[in-house]
């Protein structure tokens, strides 16, 4: 088995060198850094992860929290983990899941038993129970998602506020005559999870400045079934003079199953009227038709996490005025977009 004993002496340097350059915990030249690298490489050295975590004292670890309640949306949350899972690597760390359904406790087993050297917390409710706990534990944490008290704690999102203001924006300067808000499931608004109620009140401000004919319907669950019903409601707002109707969708899961009810009915949206969706422009391009939408940015939120969280880990100055950092969501216009007048 191959030691850094031996890529120390391939290199030309101490032992101690090679494990500086590995740790990063002392600056090296360029020159020096390059020979143990080239070593390490033409050796195929993998250093042991255990005795590496005993002499830094670190697990190598991050432990992610996911959401993985009844009714979460996986296909949403599987680019944050990915994104989160390859900045880790880039930091020569591993990601250990915890599902949220631990609650606080879950965040104390993470940290007491030093399974992790850090947290990222995903899923953040309005008034989140964890928030206090996860302020208190001994390892850097960082929310996405932003709650009503961080309790100090770094937070990285979407500015979902903007998006909301974005989707009836749009629709408002393309002269439609009323939005109406197919919002999230009535289980989702049970839990108060942050983003809803910054989405919702974007939307609501962006009507009311420019006197746009605005409603909310929520529908009882992201089926089929839950999409009919809502829009049973929503097109009652058409009224007996038609006019131009946008619809927005800010749940992605209810994207496709809205679409596909507005077929079968024979309203073809981008003709018969509007529809914009908050998913990733991944979900928009795939959809059918492809759906005009306000970008999650799931995986450019995950970075930016990351990279505060390893500043923190590391002892580092985190180059931010403020400790919330909200990415700015793009529009894309795609097929389900009436033509501006």
């Amino acid at each position: 088995m191959v030691t850094s004993r031996d890529v120390a002496r391939l290199a030309g340097v101490s032992q101690s060198t090679v494990s500086y350059v590995m740790s990063g915990r002392r600056s090296i030249s360029p020159e020096t850094r390059r020979r143990v690298e080239e070593a390490i490489e033409t050796l195929g050295f993998q250093p042991n992860a255990g005795a590496r975590a005993l002499a830094s004292q670190r697990s190598q670890v991050i432990g992610l929290v996911v959401p993985f309640a009844p009714g979460a949306d996986m296909t949403g949350v599987l680019p944050f983990i990915e994104t989160i899972t390859k900045c880790a690597r880039e930091e020569d760390h591993n990601v250990i899941l915890a599902t949220e359904d631990e609650g606080a406790e879950g965040l104390t087993r993470l940290s007491d038993q030093s399974l992790c050297d850090a947290i990222v917390l995903m899923e953040v409710g309005s008034k989140d129970p964890r928030i206090p706990v996860a302020a208190g534990l001994s390892v850097p944490v960082i929310l996405i998602g932003v709650p009503d008290d961080p309790a100090g704690l770094y937070c990285v999102d979407l500015d979902y506020t903007l998006a909301g203001r974005m989707a009836v924006d749009e629709l408002a300067d393309s002269a439609h005559d009323r939005v109406v808000l197919l919002g999230y499931p009535r289980d989702v608004l049970a839990r108060d999870v942050n983003f809803v109620r910054r989405f919702l009140r974007g939307a609501e401000d962006a009507a009311a400045a420019h006197g746009i004919a605005y409603a909310e319907v929520s529908p009882p669950d992201t089926s089929r079934a839950g999409a009919e019903a809502a829009l049973d409601e929503a097109l009652a707002e058409l009224g007996p003079d038609g006019g131009r109707l946008g619809l927005v969708v800010p749940d992605p899961q209810l994207i496709q199953p809205t679409l596909q009810s507005l077929l079968d009915r024979g309203l073809v949206p981008g003709r018969d009227l509007s529809v914009i969706g908050l998913c990733t422009d991944r979900t928009a391009e795939t959809s059918t038709p492809p759906v005009t939408n306000l970008s999650l940015e799931p995986r450019d939120v995950s970075r930016r996490a990351m990279r505060i969280l390893f500043r923190l880990l590391n002892r580092e100055s985190v180059p931010t005025t403020s400790t919330v950092e909200l990415v700015t969501p793009h529009l894309t216009l795609r097929q389900t977009s009436l033509p501006a007048r």
